[in-house]
């Protein structure tokens, strides 16, 4: 049997080489760890329109017409349909006829002039003492009120001109513009219909693309806005494409243990449908 004094020298012998061993596993595990974040980071995505919206109309009403279909490109701001605006197009003149006519303002204008002339005239007679006080008050008087109804005329046809501005914008309404540059996913009415709360279409932004990744919680890290991806579309597409990384979800999934990566993917010439899986690899992470 060994004595306590051989064991306590034979447990120091063993000392160093636990510790090296330790040592040696630690490097080789942190080794391990940089060469994975070393290799490039694959993913599987989807790639979706960066923006998808349905296109209705404020005001209620029957539609007249709807310009575009299924799978028209459209323009920002572009006409895609009409409601019926007969009324409000005939407000919209009555308001502009209003708005146009000046001679309410020229006659009131005209009777100013007058009062002043007549004011000045009897205001030479009162100062020669020629004419009473109260023939000049009176001159006077009118002469206020002559420039309270130019004011008058000014004020209505000012009114007239908002009442104008707001026909304008109230036949604008009655114009369905679209509000991206894009495609027309889905068209939901037809002309004759009522609106209401209803969409007329369904529109998608496609350039630029979005790709939406989902990855393991073990590359949190490894990946970081702005950098760039591969993106290789599924067949019959195919071909390579260079994206770049816009969001990292700073919150991770627990029951699932993934966190979500955006990619912006220029589509400039629309070449690519969204929709379609893909798979790629960052080449410079």
């Amino acid at each position: 049997m060994k004595t306590r004094r051989q064991k306590t020298e034979y447990g120091q012998k063993r000392t160093p080489a636990i510790l090296f061993i330790v040592a040696v596993t630690s490097t080789f595990l942190w080794l391990g760890i940089t060469e994975v974040k070393a290799q490039s980071l694959e993913f599987d995505g989807l790639i979706e329109p960066k923006l998808s919206t349905n296109v209705g109309s404020s005001t209620p009403g029957i539609l007249e017409s709807v310009s575009v279909d299924r799978g028209d490109m459209v323009k920002e701001g572009q006409v895609v349909a009409m409601l019926q605006a007969g009324v409000e197009k005939s407000t919209m003149e009555l308001a502009k006829a209003r708005a146009e006519m000046d001679a309410t303002i020229k006659a009131k204008r005209a009777e100013l002039e007058y009062a002043e002339r007549n004011k000045e005239r009897k205001k030479e007679l009162y100062e020669r003492k020629t004419l009473s006080f109260q023939e000049w008050d009176e001159a006077e008087t009118r002469r206020i009120l002559a420039e309270l109804a130019l004011n008058e005329a000014l004020e209505a046809k000012r009114l007239a001109e908002l009442e104008y501005k707001r026909s304008v914008e109230v036949v604008k309404r009655m114009s369905i513009r679209s509000p991206v540059q894009g495609v027309v996913v889905e068209r939901y009415l037809h002309p004759g219909e009522y609106i209401e709360d209803k969409p007329v279409m369904k529109l998608a932004q496609i350039d630029p693309l979005h790709v939406e990744v989902i990855m393991p919680v073990s590359m949190l890290g490894a990946v970081k806005v702005g950098m760039v991806a591969e993106v290789k579309p599924e067949a019959p597409v195919g071909g390579v494409y260079r994206a770049k990384v816009t969001i990292v979800d700073k919150v991770v999934d627990a029951a699932s243990g993934t966190f979500g990566v955006r990619l912006e993917l220029p589509n400039s010439d629309y070449k690519l449908p969204p929709g379609l899986k893909c798979r790629g690899r960052s080449p410079n992470p």
